[in-house]
């Protein structure tokens, strides 16, 4: 059987009809409004250094898989760090940029990437060898140094051909609802000290007069979306930096896509002081953006973490995914958990040395989750596993 392969420079090109019927409507990061809305916002373009090559496969005139695909002169926006080893090649007089990711940008969810309606086992018998001739291809061909799969469920990841991908290993800290009734269910599992000092920093955002209310869907109104970019914006630049996100695209996905949304707002003596934008689909919530007009007390903890654990128990929702990197949620109730990436290299001697380093660096990473893992605030009997 032979199949037909199409590169585009405009997700608008495919249309959101054959994007979704591969992508379906539940994981908001792949479907098309949420794509979409990062191009025609302008975040997303070949001015930005994300310029879009969206993969699509063809079985005759059939579209049976596509994948979110970028041309990358730079590597912001990503989460899984090659800084390092564009400096290596630089230093020895090679182009490391551009390069090719599948990534959600700016987004570092696990998810699917290769998109398709056909069977799980199907799709990944189908995907791999493929991929292991399509990628290639398009690297030599556009002059690409490299491939760069971000965030892949343990399905895809483990079906791509190790001969041709490198893996790389992550680690992530999410909390998982364990049939938990209330909050006070989950902090029962906690030994004495540590639940003391999550009901310590709750109770201070309460004490400083400070309330948390939660708006979903169309009850985000304009004004409280604007209300969230001021505090994400200023957030930023209080580091000296800007966010990757404009107003225009959070407008785009409030319009689009709003059954997906989740608005934390905490107020202070009526007037909003912190926000936190979340994407929820049918079993996890998403913790994305957070911003506040000033510091409060254990403000950060409870908007970004506890008011989301307290919405998935109200709601059912089996995960909450707060977003990258972050020790201190360890002790919060946030369980270490694997995350994986897969790298094409080009050039047969960094591909050889990039692999040594993923191996040595995969070896400290299981001994550094195992050693995270007995940081976690459960009591002996109550430990994850």
């Amino acid at each position: 059987m032979s199949y037909r392969v199409e590169l585009s420079h405009n997700i608008a090109s495919i249309g959101e009809a054959q994007w979704d019927a591969l992508a379906g409507d539940d994981h908001p990061f792949t479907r098309y409004a949420f794509l979409a809305a990062l191009e025609s916002s302008d975040v997303v373009s070949a001015q930005t250094g994300w310029l879009p090559m969206h993969l699509s496969i063809f079985d005759g005139d059939q579209r049976i898989a596509a994948m979110p695909m970028y041309q990358k002169s730079h590597s912001y926006g990503e989460y899984v760090f090659d800084w390092g080893w564009a400096d290596a090649y630089h230093q020895n007089g090679i182009d490391y940029y551009p390069k090719l990711l599948t990534a959600i940008p700016f987004s570092p969810v696990t998810g699917p990437r290769i998109l398709s309606q056909l069977a799980t086992e199907t799709l990944m018998g189908l995907a791999g060898p493929l991929l292991s001739e399509i990628i290639p291809h398009i690297c030599n061909e556009q002059g690409l140094s490299s491939w760069h799969g971000l965030f892949f469920t343990q399905a895809s990841h483990t079906a791509l051909p190790t001969d041709t991908f490198i893996s790389r290993l992550g680690t992530q800290y999410h909390w998982f609802n364990r049939d938990f009734k209330t909050f006070d269910d989950f902090l029962a599992t906690f030994s004495s000290r540590k639940r003391k000092n999550v009901k310590r920093e709750r109770r201070k955002v309460t004490e400083q007069g400070i309330r948390l209310s939660t708006y979903e869907g169309e009850a985000i109104t304009p004004e409280l979306l604007r209300t969230f970019f001021h505090c994400y914006q200023l957030t930023y630049l209080k580091r000296g930096q800007q966010g990757y996100l404009n107003l225009e695209f959070f407008e785009k996905i409030i319009n689009s896509m709003p059954e997906s949304l989740v608005l934390f707002i905490a107020s202070l003596d009526q007037q909003h002081v912190a926000c936190a934008l979340c994407f929820k689909d049918s079993h996890t919530l998403y913790g994305r953006y957070w911003g506040s007009l000033d510091n409060f007390d254990s403000l950060h903890f409870e908007t970004c973490y506890y008011t989301g654990i307290d919405y998935c128990i109200e709601h059912g929702l089996q995960r909450f995914d707060p977003g990258a990197q972050g020790e201190h949620k360890i002790q919060r109730g946030f369980e270490p958990i694997k995350t994986w990436s897969a790298h094409y290299i080009a050039h047969p001697g960094f591909k050889e040395a990039v692999h040594r380093f993923t191996m040595e660096e995969a070896e400290l990473m299981e001994e550094r989750m195992s050693d995270l893992a007995t940081l976690l605030p459960f009591k002996a009997d109550e430990q994850p596993g």
